[in-house]
């Protein structure tokens, strides 16, 4: 009897629908671990066909390539290790999110997940069929459990794989990041252990999909829940793990464990790694952007820079008779210090042209937000016609706070494909681009140093759209607008709770009514990397047709 077993934990970045190309993952992975002498190497939760599929998975096509590619893929284990990873099954009529034991040519065993998560930006119990609790498989002389990601945030699913002979747990995720969910995780995991008493493998993906980034962050503990083994966040890793059956059963031998940034670096490459991936699973190369000289754009060209690189990163400036000599000077400067390429396109004549045609419709009507928002729109055609003649992606660049309350031109500045800082509140905008200022990255493909002029960081917020125009103009300042927004979004509070913390009724219920007038908008806005479990999109589902207001 053989009492050690080497394992290959494979967190890798998956694409969605890409299965050829995933599949050659696996094998990449598969031969380093066969080099490495492994028993098996496992792999994320529909590490096959990329998570999350949506609804992609219910076509009977997609489910059928991928049942037979991993038919493919169970020959490789013939006369080498044995395979763990996630694909959809389909038995009968049902559909299952799958994780197929590959072992001595075949298919060993097929778990399916029991628990089927339908919340946030889950909704899997639209697309699969709950399974069982199945009992656990050997490898060798280890028997082993795998529940299936949200399988081991319950005590059920891994309780009856313990009690039916498992000794080592082995959990494959697709869990996507909010901020400070390391610690989430690390302790539902740890009370999986401590109630079973046995060791643990947490493993998940990286990479992006969509609006959601995968962070990785995969772990190891033994028993009593004392972490082994901490793989990075955010980067594709392979890590052996050679456990020891000792007396008390399996042991897992100690290994790296990795630092892992504050929050403020986990969100800044967050941004940076969806932007990167978004535009790299797309097929996209370059991007464009509307650089105002103010603070929104200038942190969105940063991580445009520091995801794509300077060369790949083209920045514009279409200045209105509003514009300030403060703002030209910001924007060519930014874009200097990033080393982007920098075009100066006034919009003065066009903008002439469009009020000439527009004036015999106007003719007795004062100038209004409409004015205002053909300036916009004619910025974002500009823009647009660039992205097209010369197919780069154009970014938007609206934060939370704008976005959560409308302060946005629907086809003007909202235009575009991606936007990095869609789940950022403008209060944590100013933070962050301060924290960028002072820290630099072997990831960021920008330049160290003070890239955001305090310049930009420090003058008040302005459309300028108009004359003399300020945020706080039509706004609570962004202080006080974003403490109300972090209460009506993040935490549903009421407006009395807002007002019992010492908030004017008035201004929560402008907030209240601005958030929810604007839904119209948010269902036509470009996708952005998810920082928070209440982010626009998946998370907060609203209608756009909407008569509820809170009159508490």
């Amino acid at each position: 009897m053989s009492d050690t077993f080497r394992l290959t934990m494979a967190q890798l970045n998956p694409t969605v629908g890409a299965i050829d190309a995933n599949a050659n993952a696996v094998r990449t992975a598969y031969a380093e671990a066969k080099a490495a002498n492994a028993d098996m190497v496992v792999f994320p939760e529909l590490f096959l066909i990329g998570y999350q599929p949506q609804d992609l998975v219910k076509k009977p096509a997609l489910v059928n390539a991928a049942m037979a590619k991993m038919d493919e893929l169970a020959a490789l284990t013939v006369d080498g290790p044995a395979i763990g990873v996630g694909g959809p099954y389909a038995y009968g009529d049902a559909l299952y999110n799958g994780y197929w034991i590959l072992a001595e040519g075949g298919v060993k065993q097929v778990l399916r997940k029991h628990r089927l998560p339908n919340f946030n930006v889950f909704d899997e119990k639209r697309l699969f069929s709950e399974g069982p609790l199945e009992g656990p498989y050997a490898i060798g002389t280890m028997r082993i459990g795998s529940p299936i990601c949200e399988d081991a945030w319950h005590e059920d699913v891994a309780e009856a794989q313990v009690e039916s002979g498992a000794e080592i747990l082995i959990v494959p995720n697709g869990s996507p990041y909010f901020r400070n969910k390391f610690d989430v995780r690390l302790s539902h995991m740890v009370a999986r252990v401590t109630e079973n008493d046995v060791p643990l493998v947490y493993l998940n993906m990286v990479g992006g999909q969509d609006d959601q980034v995968f962070d990785g962050g995969s772990f190891v503990l033994n028993r009593h829940g004392k972490p082994a083994h901490i793989l990075p966040v955010f980067d594709e890793c392979l890590r052996h793990v050679d456990f020891t059956r000792e007396a008390e059963g399996w042991v897992a031998s100690e290994g790296e464990i990795t630092h892992h940034p504050d929050e403020w670096e986990q969100d800044y490459r967050v941004m940076v790694e969806g932007l990167g991936d978004y535009l790299g699973k797309t097929g996209f190369k370059k991007v464009v952007l509307g650089l105002s000289g103010g603070i929104d754009s200038a942190i969105v060209a940063t991580i445009a820079t520091d995801a794509l690189g300077a060369e790949n990163v083209r920045c514009v400036m279409l200045p209105s008779e509003y514009t300030s000599q403060s703002s030209l000077d910001d924007a060519k400067d930014i874009a200097q210090r990033l080393g982007c390429r920098y075009d100066f396109v006034p919009i003065s004549e066009g903008h002439d042209a469009i009020t000439h045609t527009l004036a015999p419709l106007f003719e007795g009507r004062d100038a209004d937000v409409t004015e205002e928002n053909v300036q916009s729109r004619l910025r974002g055609l500009l823009l647009m016609a660039i992205s097209n003649k010369f197919g780069s992606m154009l970014l938007t660049t609206g934060n939370k706070s704008e976005v959560a309350v409308g302060y946005c031109t629907i086809y003007g500045d909202m235009n575009g494909g991606y936007n990095p800082i869609k789940d950022l509140y403008k209060t944590r905008v100013f933070d962050q681009c301060r924290w960028r200022n002072a820290n630099h990255r072997p990831w960021m493909k920008g330049p160290a140093g003070e890239v955001i002029p305090v310049s930009i960081i420090d003058k008040s917020p302005s459309a300028e759209l108009r004359p003399d125009q300020r945020d706080d103009d039509s706004l609570p300042p962004y202080e006080v607008l974003d403490a109300l927004l972090e209460g009506l979004v993040d935490n549903d509070e009421s407006v009395a709770d807002l007002v019992a913390k010492g908030f004017e009724r008035e201004t929560v219920k402008r907030v209240e009514h601005l958030l929810y007038i604007s839904e119209y908008k948010r269902y036509q806005s470009a996708p952005g990397p998810r920082l928070t479990p209440a982010a626009f999109w998946l998370d907060r589902r609203y209608p756009i047709v909407n008569g509820w207001r809170d009159k508490s």
